[in-house]
């Protein structure tokens, strides 16, 4: 069946007029929604972008115009900030506007890494030891947390914020990477236990019935000496820096018996735990004693076409566009309590 399409994107974008020839800025720039685009065109659908939304009357106003059947999701922020994402969400919800991805409620968990963390720790689920370092606050390691340990914001995502710096082993180095945190991104600060080890990535797929797809794993074939094998912000958005450092991503193999269906197991249990739905991709460390740690999930991961998520897809018998569709069924299928 095919579907009006509303794709709500980051930018500005303006629908071209052939998705066959368009300018080094969709291929690159913008290449989630050129591939999410294409691939919404070869499934059939009826398509148009808002791009750069600033108000709520602007959505509004196209929806009751148009009245798409879906409201394809490609937002990373709202106004400029992640955590106002789940309120747009909820409007929709409020309008009874299908959307792709996940919902209000499972995002705010998302955008809230301390309260998800303590959510999980009631549930069991291994993750490492933190410590939160409220913006303006004093910053004092507990005696509890030891070193090596990692500091990252509370509520930013894509690796913002991380550097080798990140990982630090001393007071000093801890509150200098704290405040670092607080200037830059206005955010809390969270330093939890690093583990070294090997990073996995599960993809998950569903509302209710769930699917888990090929583990994935992060390799750094050229890292220096001395540097931690972590996935910084400038691995994750400068392609020269990746290819220089041999970054890459693959299916997990030497997996030790058993750990697959641990990790499938682990992913489910994670995703109902928080009431995610659509789709997500949890972050996992091994450590060399054969423990297994969830870093942290990741509601509605980039859906690009060569991206860990498709890709690890793919690995499992699932074309892109039929993971696009599968995407939006699961959207136009989910039903919010009223």
């Amino acid at each position: 069946m095919k579907h009006r399409v509303l794709v709500l994107t980051d930018h500005n974008l303006q629908m071209p007029e052939s998705l066959d020839k368009v300018d080094d800025r969709w291929t690159k720039d913008w290449k989630t929604e050129y591939d999410v685009l294409t691939a919404l065109a070869a499934l059939g659908h009826e398509i148009r972008i808002l791009g750069a939304v600033t108000d709520l009357k602007t959505v509004k106003d196209l929806v009751a115009e148009w009245q798409p059947n879906i409201i394809f999701n490609l937002l990373e922020s709202f106004f400029g900030e992640n955590i106002y994402v789940p309120y747009l969400l909820g409007y929709f919800e409020l309008m009874g506007q299908s959307f792709t991805g996940c919902n209000p409620s499972g995002l705010f968990f998302a955008y809230n890494k301390p309260l998800m963390k303590k959510v999980l720790a009631f549930h069991r689920i291994p993750t490492p030891h933190f410590k939160v370092f409220p913006v303006g606050k004093a910053v004092r390691r507990p005696r509890l947390l030891s070193y090596p340990l990692i500091v990252k914001s509370t509520s930013e995502h894509g690796s913002e914020g991380i550097s080798q710096a990140s990982v630090v082993s001393s007071d000093e180095k801890l509150k200098e990477r704290v405040e670092f945190i607080h200037a830059r991104l206005r955010t809390d600060a969270m330093a939890e236990q690093f583990i070294e080890g090997r990073e996995f990535y599960v993809g998950v797929l569903g509302n209710n019935r769930l699917e888990t797809y090929p583990v994935w794993e992060i390799h750094f074939r050229n890292l220096p000496e001395g540097a931690q094998a972590i996935a910084t912000s400038k691995i994750k958005w400068d392609a020269d820096y990746r290819e220089k450092l041999g970054v890459m991503t693959a299916a997990a193999e030497n997996l030790p018996p058993g750990y697959d269906q641990l990790l499938s197991k682990l992913c489910k249990r994670v995703y109902s735990i928080l009431g995610l739905c659509g789709y997500a991709r949890m972050d996992f460390r091994l450590a060399a004693d054969g423990k297994i740690f969830l870093i942290e999930p990741n509601p509605n991961p980039d859906l690009g076409r060569q991206e860990d998520f498709a890709e690890s897809a793919k690995a499992a018998g699932v074309s892109y566009e039929d993971l696009v569709q599968r995407v939006l069924n699961l959207g136009l299928r989910y039903q919010t309590v009223r």
